[in-house]
């Protein structure tokens, strides 16, 4: 589904060509903060309905709700299934993350996903779609895949040990890193700034763009995302709503409390 005037995804070219497109992630699972966010400023929106409380009917909302602004909304599904890229690509979500992706034939299947018959296996449901605009985009049947944006995520060490295939998989536009469950998967639960997370992370970054694909991350911690960007990364989302929400409320009750201790909750190697 275009935002504003254009139907050419933008964030996908500009990905393609590796200049720089800041994120913001949306995990509040609302329509009225969606909205809000689309118009701060941000060159893309991830709507997470992997581990925020988005279902099928809500992320339509935040769709509708960044429709009118200048800002991609990416959706990362629950799980790689063709059933659910199906749905959410028929209601319009034209920019896909999948988590959890570990090797070239995942990724294969996700690019077949997204696809119509002969080269993939998503079902034709055009007429009742609101990503055709209810058949209303000309050739939307046969150009849909030019606009799709298949992004897979990569957050594990079996995963790493794959990247170079997974990046070079035809159809995949972009590779995205997940610094939590990668810090978990080596043995730092909760440390995404431990140095062999970010030497993985590092090699991951440059094994992707070696292989020619655009990088991805979400970083809260300023500066791991200002290097990330310097040493290649494409897309990167920089903060959460829900963790603006909640740090920025800890420290305005911090303020006007007496003998109140707030935990730091936020800083050098967040994530969220």
């Amino acid at each position: 589904m275009a935002n504003g005037e254009s139907d050419v995804n933008a964030f996908k070219q500009a990905i393609g060509e590796h200049r720089a497109q800041i994120g913001f992630w949306q995990a509040l699972a609302s329509p009225y903060t969606c909205e809000i966010s689309a118009g701060a400023g941000f060159d893309w929106l991830l709507i997470d309905a992997e581990h925020g409380p988005s279902d099928v009917p809500l992320v339509l909302a935040q769709l509708q709700a960044a429709g009118a602004y200048p800002v991609e909304p990416v959706v990362r599904l629950p799980i790689g299934d063709p059933v659910l890229i199906k749905q959410y690509l028929d209601i319009g979500a034209r920019s896909l993350l999948i988590p959890m992706v570990e090797d070239a034939a995942a990724a294969a299947a996700m690019v077949r996903a997204t696809r119509y018959p002969p080269h993939g296996i998503r079902g034709v449901g055009t007429a009742i779609g609101r990503g055709s605009r209810w058949n209303r985009t000309p050739g939307y049947i046969h150009n849909a895949a030019d606009d799709i944006c298949l992004l897979v995520q990569v957050e594990s060490r079996a995963a790493l040990a794959h990247v170079d295939a997974i990046a070079r998989t035809e159809g995949v536009d972009g590779v995205f890193i997940g610094p939590s469950d990668l810090a978990a998967d080596l043995g730092h639960l909760g440390d995404a700034a431990h140095p062999e997370v970010q030497e993985a992370i590092e090699g991951a970054i440059a094994a992707i763009r070696a292989a020619g694909k655009p990088v991805g991350m979400l970083i809260a911690d300023e500066a791991l995302a200002r290097r990330y960007l310097e040493i290649g990364a494409s897309f990167v989302a920089v903060g959460t709503d829900v963790t603006i929400l909640a740090r920025g409320a800890e420290a305005l009750a911090a303020r006007f409390s007496r003998g109140v201790q707030h935990p730091d909750n936020g800083g050098k190697g967040s994530v969220y």
